[in-house]
């Protein structure tokens, strides 16, 4: 693995901290009208073997899309993020679309040119002989908690209706729009919410299909669209100003993701004096990417600052489309 050197014309990328405004057209919502768009279709997850010093080896690659028919992409030796990767050497590079294949040129495992091609859903990697040198196809991961019912005893918070949620609008597939709160407070508890981000391939950093998920209105887990990024405290599954996530388990945006948090609320005595930090511990599609973390205060925004008493949960509206179902509660002791 030390000699891997696999790129696709290696960049400095500017992942974390710009903002691009994009237009009303530029946001998509809809998976069918996603798939109109060439891009959206190459933008994905790859995964498959890899010829390295006559070895196979596993290797995932996230395509990105940045609009106008250009791509950034991740690749990750040992597996994309959650199936295999160990989270530490990952490789960064660039691709453009053109007569329907998305071309990137870049270096081979040992040195010489070598060309990627994407097409019809493959990956395909040769040398400048035109050598094979691996084949990866586009997979499509779900959550391992996507669909999950209600325990026994859970609060249903969203399930087509919105009559839990102050001023909750929903759409005419019975999805719940971004950008309200429960009408019902609570204090410690396990929640689960599915959330599916926006396709805005122009859009850059915090303008990308941004929300967040608060719990008690005071500590939030952010939603963002971070597909591919190196996952920040401001990206998708980061503990907002507190905690980047252990890793960036987030899918590529359209797809239905999943947070499954654990969390125990801050403690207080009889004068208002704080005891004990609030601790969460959260799963972001099936993997854990914060395991009992102590979070000493409200997040940066939050509506709700922190106290003794209850708070609802709060689905943030910034300005971009984001839809959720499936949400419940069980509340702990």
């Amino acid at each position: 693995m030390k000699s891997f050197r696999f790129t696709l014309t290696v960049l400095a990328l500017a992942f974390v901290g710009s903002l691009k405004v994009t237009s009303a057209a530029d946001v998509i919502i809809e998976p069918s009208e996603a798939e109109k768009d060439a891009g959206f279709q190459t933008q994905g997850e790859y995964t498959g073997e890899f010829k390295v010093e006559d070895k196979s080896v596993k290797i995932g690659v996230q395509v990105i899309a940045q609009g106008d028919d250009k791509f950034n992409a991740v690749a990750y030796p040992g597996g994309l993020p959650g199936d295999g990767w160990d989270g530490k050497k990952k490789l960064t590079g660039s691709g453009e679309l053109k007569d329907g294949v998305a071309r990137f040129q870049g270096k081979t495992p040992d040195g010489k040119e070598g060309t990627g091609a994407i097409q019809d859903g493959v990956l395909t990697v040769t040398d400048a002989d035109g050598n094979l040198l691996g084949k990866l196809k586009k997979v499509i991961r779900k959550s391992t908690t996507l669909g999950l019912e209600p325990p026994k005893g859970a609060t249903v918070l969203f399930a087509g209706s919105a009559d839990a949620w102050d001023k909750g609008k929903t759409t005419k597939d019975g999805l719940l729009i971004q950008g309200t709160r429960t009408k019902d407070t609570f204090g410690s508890f396990q929640l689960h919410v599915e959330f599916r981000l926006s396709y805005t391939p122009k859009a850059r950093g915090q303008g990308r299909s941004n929300s967040g998920c608060y719990m008690q209105a005071r500590y939030e887990v952010q939603i963002l669209d971070s597909f591919g990024l190196s996952g920040e405290h401001n990206e998708c599954g980061g503990i907002y100003s507190v905690k980047k996530p252990d890793l960036n388990m987030c899918y590529p945006p359209l797809s239905w993701q999943t947070y499954d948090v654990d969390f125990t609320a801050a403690k207080f005595d009889d004068a208002g004096k704080k005891t004990a930090n609030a601790r969460m511990t959260v799963k972001h599609n099936g993997v854990v990417i914060h395991d009992n973390i102590d979070v000493p205060k409200s997040t940066t925004a939050s509506p709700l600052k922190e106290g003794a008493g209850p708070g609802p949960i709060y689905l943030q509206d910034h300005g971009n489309p984001i839809r959720f179902r499936n949400i419940w509660l069980v509340p702990k002791p």
